[in-house]
């Protein structure tokens, strides 16, 4: 089994419960961790029998770019779209940062993983 990690993914979104917030969008930052049966990548060196990461962040940036209220809403959907391109990924973790949301006071960034 390998455990890859692609780490602080960052977009440019469009999301929360106000309107100012998908009208104006924000700062996010997504981790995705999980492990698949590396057995045969690491034996024919052949992307083909990978888990692409490239594509991994291709389905993040393609999910990230669809509007939503909730980032538990975004997360599950990239977390349902990346086990649907890879069926062989397993413990999956998606953790979706939103960065210095408008909450009326000093934060760095509020957080949801799946």
């Amino acid at each position: 089994m390998a455990t890859i990690t692609l780490r602080n993914m960052q977009f440019y979104a469009h999301h929360g419960c106000f309107d100012e917030e998908r009208k104006v969008g924000t700062n996010f930052s997504v981790d995705v961790t999980f492990s698949y049966n590396a057995t045969v990548a690491a034996e024919t060196d052949n992307i083909a029998d990978a888990v692409n990461y490239a594509e991994v962040f291709n389905i993040v940036k393609e999910q990230i770019a669809i509007p939503s209220h909730l980032i538990e809403n975004v997360a599950m959907r990239i977390k349902k779209a990346l086990l649907e391109r890879f069926p062989s990924i397993t413990d999956l973790t998606v953790t979706l940062y939103k960065i210095n949301p408008p909450l009326g006071g000093s934060i760095e960034r509020v957080a949801v993983e799946l």
